[in-house]
Parts: structure tokens; sequence; C-alpha cells
């Protein structure tokens, strides 16, 4: 399945070029772009990304899978989705940008309670700064981070970055994966 992955995120959502031509939302340019939304969006993609997901946290025994809207929204529907047909279900939840102002003012959305034990995920890895935001979220609104997963590692230290709040850290696909995809071509 991994391998299956590799190959339709470098189809959709990865684009390599010899000079940095592509922008981050750091601002710096960059040689390599991810987008994983056209991957994670589409029914293989997500089949794949579900069970890949779903295998690297099963044995946690947490309550729910979610990250930071939008990115990791898809990965944690089709993980929790995943769950439900392994008869291990895991709720899936979003984490907001900016916080509810209205009704009953919160951070995360979906059936998961103060407590839970949950596993943050994204999509793409930078910095880590976005991941590093959903843990922080997450932990406001009492829930206790066992793990991070990040889909693409774009091995630019931000694997390391998030490590530095959770400990266990998995990606499950790297930029080198991705490359050398490329170069196999």
């Amino acid at each position: 399945m991994k391998q299956e992955l590799i190959e339709l995120i470098c189809a959709k959502s990865f684009k390599y070029s010899e000079t940095p031509s592509f922008k981050l939302v750091s601002g710096k340019m960059s040689k390599f772009y991810v987008n994983c939304k056209p991957t994670t969006l589409s029914p293989r993609g997500m089949f794949l990304t579900g069970h890949l997901v779903f295998e690297a946290i099963k044995e946690l025994n947490v309550d729910g899978v979610g990250g930071l809207t939008f990115g990791a929204d898809p990965i944690a529907i089709a993980a929790s989705f995943v769950s439900e047909i392994k008869q291990s279900p895991v709720n899936a939840f979003s984490i907001r940008k900016t916080k509810k102002d209205h009704g009953i003012v919160k951070w995360v959305e979906g059936d998961i309670t103060p407590g839970g034990r949950v596993v943050i995920i994204d999509d793409v890895a930078t910095t880590g700064e976005s991941t590093i935001k959903a843990i922080e979220r997450a932990r406001l609104e009492g829930f206790y981070v066992v793990k991070a997963v990040i889909l693409v590692d774009r091995q630019e230290g931000g694997v390391e970055n998030i490590r530095k709040h959770v400990e266990d850290v998995t990606s499950i696909v790297t930029r080198d994966e991705l490359i050398e995809n490329l170069s196999v071509d």
C-alpha cells in the first residue's frame, strides 16, 4: 500500500524543480512542492491513506484522530472509517484555525470529550508549525496527545520540531521516497 501511495502522491501532489521555484507558507522558496489534497481527497488516496494511518495508530488505544483543518481532515476521516471496518473504532476530529466565537466556544469539533487520548495528524510537515499548533490546541481542550502522524515529511526539520512537543512521531512517506520514485520513472 505504501508504494502505491507514493506513486499516487507523485502523480497528483508532488512537484520538483532543479531550482527553488515554489513559495512555501513560510515565504521560503523550495525545489519541492507538496499539496496532498488531490491525493487525500481522491477515492484511492483516501483508501490508502486511511489504511496506512490506521496501521500507524491501531495499537495505541486512542479515542480520536485529527488535526488542523483542512489538511488533516480527509486523513482523519479516512483513518476513522478504516478503524470502524477493522472493528477498532477511533473518532475523527478537526481543529479550527480560528476559535469558534458563538455557541459553545471551542477549538475542536468532533465526537470526542476532554481527557481523551488522541493522535494529531497532518498532511505535510516542513517546519512542523501547523502540527505543533494542533497539538497545543488539542491540549488546551483537555486532550492527551499520544502521537503525531505526518503523511509527508519534507525532511526540513519539521518532524524533529514536532518531537519537542510529542515524543512519538511517525511519517508515512518522506521527501526522499518521493524523489526516489520520480527517478525510477
